[in-house]
Parts: C-alpha cells; structure tokens; sequence
C-alpha cells in the first residue's frame, strides 16, 4: 500500500512540473463544459484520453465555425427569398435582391443581360402574375476569406426539369444581392446527342453571326 502512494505522489509531482502555470490548457471535455453552459456533456468519441488543446484556440476554432454556419445560413435563406419572389411574381422582391451591377445568363444562348435589361425581359411575365417557379434540390455555398462574397451552385427543380443555376452573390451592408447568375438545363451524358442534332442548325446559324463579329 505504501508503495502505491508514494508512485502516486511521484506521477502527481512529475505532472506539476511538466504543466506551465502561466499557461492554462483545457482538454476538449473543458472546452465542452464552457460550451454547455450549465450542463456537462462528454461524448463517447471524447471520452478517450487526449493531448490538451490550448483554450483560446479551439475557442477560436468554434467561434470560427459557428460564424461560417451563420453565414451560410443567411446565404441559402436569401437564394431561396429570391427564387420564392419569381415563384410568387413578386417582381419588386425579385430585382431588389440583386445588385445593381449584376447580370442574368439564361438557357438561351442570347440571353446574357444585365439588370435593367432583365427587369425589361422579365416584366411581362411578373406582370401575367405567373413568373417562374424554382425549387431548390441541392446546393453547395463558398465564401472569400472577408466573407463578403459567396459563390454558389444549385441543382433546381423547375418547368424545364432539372435546371442548375450558379452565381456569385455580394454582401452590401449587411443585405446580400445577387451579382451574377447563370442557370442552365441539366442534359444527362446519354442524352446529350440527340440533344445536339436537335439544335444543330439553330447553333450553326448564331455560330455564324457570332464569328461574323
């Protein structure tokens, strides 16, 4: 038994020497009792012993990630304003959700506008009170390191089928606007010949015009 103790107060000693006391590391099971307030959760994947991690970095490192969350959030909240806008023909929601330096690329070849040239395509259709209706599938969200800019693609559920839509939106102020939106129909590999020669003459004349420019 004495020897027990004495190992004991050894393994003790040895401990407080190898720990700086200006330095104060928290294990991920500390960092979990912060986080939780009042309750102390510990996971099964954290149960198991582990290098301490200093406070202030996964401090850092959660806050971080929770930010990105938010952020994300926010973006996929406004895509899905600016599409349910068009699905309700809500045509001042729609435009005001775009930058004004910003441009729309349809389907169509020839359909590459900027703003005010949209607004004069679009507005017979808001105006029918029937504009287009897009459901979001999936979609993945980027962001530059001031998180000021978001890039985005989508899969999208639409009246041409399957469509996707890609684009780049800005933050101004703390309102995000859409700067840039591309959206084409999703043609499956197998598909994609048929596809071809069923627009082949169409293309071979703006092929055409285009070089003859």
């Amino acid at each position: 038994m004495g020897d027990k103790i004495f190992k004991k107060k050894a393994l003790a000693q040895k401990h407080q020497r190898s720990t700086p006391r200006n330095s104060p590391d928290y294990s991920l099971q500390s960092i979990v009792y912060v986080l939780q307030s009042n309750e102390f959760h510990i996971f099964p994947e954290i149960q198991k012993p582990m290098h301490k991690i200093p406070f202030l970095t996964l401090l850092f490192f959660f806050g971080s990630f929770a930010f990105g969350q938010s952020e994300k959030n926010s973006v996929n909240n406004f895509l899905e304003e600016w599409h349910k806008a068009a699905a309700e023909a809500n045509y001042e929601d729609y435009f005001s959700l775009m930058a004004e330096e910003s441009v729309f690329i349809g389907t169509d070849p020839t359909e590459n506008w900027n703003k005010q040239e949209f607004m004069e395509w679009a507005k017979p259709y808001f105006d029918r009170g029937k504009a287009w209706s897009f459901s979001t599938l999936k979609r993945n969200i980027f962001f530059a390191k001031n998180a000021k800019i978001a890039w985005f693609d989508e899969l999208l559920d639409t009246q041409m089928g399957i469509c996707r839509g890609s684009g780049v939106a800005v933050k101004e102020g703390d309102t995000w606007k859409i700067k840039h939106y591309v959206l084409s129909i999703a043609v499956p590999n197998e598909h994609v010949d048929s596809l071809t020669s069923l627009k082949e003459d169409f293309d071979r004349r703006l092929i055409t015009r285009l070089r003859a420019n």
